[in-house]
């Protein structure tokens, strides 16, 4: 699983919602989850994060978070990122 440029994927997913209070992580309602995206990178999901983290900026109760899929798909790997 490489991409073109023979590069592995580092497989990360860009989601987010609104939550009960600011203590916890529990999402007010699991319908209303904003899934942004997969990316092949870090770098790639992190840009997203903080355009999507930006533009809720108003919004206290709304997180974004960035999931390491591919330590999820092989956790016996040692990737940093």
């Amino acid at each position: 699983m490489t991409e073109s440029d023979g590069k592995k994927q580092l497989l990360h997913l860009v989601f987010g919602g609104e939550l009960e209070s600011l203590d916890d992580v529990q999402f007010r309602d699991l319908k209303d989850l904003d899934i942004v995206g997969i990316y092949p990178d870090y770098a790639t999901a992190l840009t997203a994060w903080k355009a999507k983290a930006q533009s809720t900026v108003d919004n206290a109760h709304m997180r974004y978070f960035i999931v390491h899929m591919h330590r999820l798909l092989d956790p016996e790997s040692k990737s940093a990122q």
